[in-house]
């Protein structure tokens, strides 16, 4: 009996224990399930894209070893690299947005580094940029000289440029110099150069002058102007006075009441004289006729022989005007004796 009570006991456990217990085991299996908010599902990321750059210079030349900077839109470095032998650089796995490039160095003497640039990128995508690096400007010197002196002149200006395009225009100051930076296209640029204006008091250069200008080198110009040939203003005061000349006369001849020069032997200015046969016989001045096939004698020619006929028919008056008075000197004195 006490046996089976000890049974009927632990059977009597068993069953309290079941009907306690038994609604909790069944709710708590052996292996819990996972909570569906302890780990959240994954969204799949977006793709990635990238930027490919290649460096070059104006005359198509690539340039290795130029440096670039890319930033994101915070600010924050997204990458940086330096071009390959080709010019080339590529900055991979890059999310999509705008990006900031920047260049910090050409890998070259001869150039200079381009301005910041915005860079887009888009998914899956691979934005190309060809970055062209300018060469440095040269340094020009202009000078303006005497070409006989070698003095440098102020107020010269010239234009300087390439084929039909003028670059540059520069002026000389008080110190007869000028400066200023020339945009070269290659390693070796020609240029012309023309004057158009000179110094004051000089002529202008009208030649056009060429030159050869290199990236980042000085260069001096040179152009050479003559002085101005100057004329003197005549003085209103000074009045041009008349000098009459004393041509020389016959030692035999009256003098003439004016200036005791003779008359010009030119045929306008001849002094008129008798040209009848009769006058020419009393005078006893021979008479000559040119002959035929003769040129005309000149008056020089003439002078002596119109010297000559002066001094007779003077001689022939003064002896007529004599006769004359001693004539009315015997006139009154017939008169007395008749009456």
């Amino acid at each position: 009996m006490h046996v089976c009570s000890v049974r009927s006991a632990a059977v009597t456990v068993a069953v309290a224990g079941t009907l306690i217990w038994a609604p909790a085991a069944s709710a708590q299996p052996s292996e819990p399930a996972p909570s569906a908010s302890a780990d959240p599902a994954e969204t799949p990321a977006p793709d990635a894209g990238s930027v490919e750059i290649t460096a070059k210079d104006t005359a198509g030349g690539v340039l290795p070893d130029a440096v670039f900077l890319l930033l994101d839109s915070a600010g924050q470095e997204a990458g940086r690299g330096q071009s390959d032998a080709r010019g080339k650089l590529t900055f991979p796995d890059l999310a999509p947005g705008v990006y900031r490039l920047k260049q910090t160095a050409t890998g070259s003497t001869l150039h200079e580094v381009v301005a910041d640039q915005d860079v887009i990128v888009t998914p899956g995508n691979t934005t190309r940029l060809t970055i062209t690096d300018p060469f440095k400007a040269a340094q020009v010197l202009l000078q303006a000289k005497d070409d006989k002196t070698g003095r440098l002149l102020p107020g010269a200006t010239v234009n300087i440029g390439t084929g039909t395009s003028t670059l540059l225009t520069l002026t000389t100051s008080a110190k007869g110099t000028a400066s200023g930076e020339l945009p070269v296209s290659s390693r070796r640029t020609q240029f012309w150069v023309k004057e158009i204006k000179a110094p004051a008091g000089y002529s202008r250069y009208k030649p056009t002058k060429t030159f050869t200008a290199g990236p980042g080198a000085p260069v001096t110009v040179t152009i050479t102007n003559a002085k101005t040939a100057t004329v003197p203003k005549p003085d209103p005061s000074d009045k041009p006075t008349h000098h009459p000349t004393d041509s020389p006369s016959s030692p035999d001849g009256p003098s003439s009441g004016t200036g005791g020069t003779t008359p010009s032997a030119s045929g306008s200015d001849t002094p008129e004289s008798d040209s009848s046969p009769a006058a020419a016989t009393s005078a006893g001045a021979p008479t000559s006729k040119a002959p035929a096939g003769s040129l005309a004698h000149t008056g020089a020619d003439a002078t002596p022989w119109l010297i000559g006929g002066a001094a007779v028919l003077i001689t022939a008056g003064g002896g007529a005007l004599l006769l004359a008075r001693r004539t009315r000197t015997h006139s009154p004195t017939d008169d007395s004796t008749e009456s």
